[in-house]
């Protein structure tokens, strides 16, 4: 059988986000469902370590000559630590039952994704009272970069949050 030459190989690509070659019938869809349910996770994990990154960058510096790096910091440990606890209760597969998680963590989200941006958007505003090269300008500059990476990921993790809501998993 193997030596046939009208036989072709058969490739199976059930976990595959690409189609098949050839017959369509048995094509899996261009994006494998199973893994775009663990991207939430994926942007859990990236929320906990670039917010750790965030705020540790700005506590290097003397960020307490500037009274607006008070708003900032308390909005990256806060959510940095909210992240935190949310992220270790997934790990452990723990939900608590009377708490609608899928409504919480989408106003969680949504918040996160607000407050982040605006405090992305005030230390962006404060990068300017460094002298550049100093090591508080650089610290300054590349916690703005990251925060507002971590503003992308919270607004990422909102929309799936919304996309779970709106099917009404719980």
């Amino acid at each position: 059988m193997a030596d046939d030459p009208n036989s072709r190989p058969v490739i199976t690509t059930a976990s595959s986000p690409y189609l098949e070659c050839g017959n369509s019938s048995t094509a899996t869809p261009w994006y494998d469902k199973e893994s775009m349910l663990r991207v939430p996770k994926y942007l859990i994990l990236v929320e906990v370590i670039l917010g750790l990154l965030v705020w540790a960058l700005i506590a290097s510096t003397e960020y307490f000559h500037f009274s607006p790096f008070g708003w900032v910091m308390f909005v990256t440990v806060f959510y940095w630590l909210l992240t935190l606890f949310l992220f270790i209760i997934n790990l452990a597969n723990g939900k608590i039952r009377h708490i609608p998680w899928t409504r919480v963590v989408l106003i969680f989200n949504c918040s996160a994704a607000l407050l982040y941006t605006s405090a992305a958007i005030v230390e962006a505003a404060l990068v300017n009272q460094g002298v550049k090269g100093h090591h508080d300008f650089n610290c300054w500059a590349a916690s703005t970069f990251f925060a507002f990476l971590v503003s992308l990921s919270y607004a990422g993790s909102a929309f799936f949050s919304y996309k779970s809501w709106h099917r009404g998993d719980e």
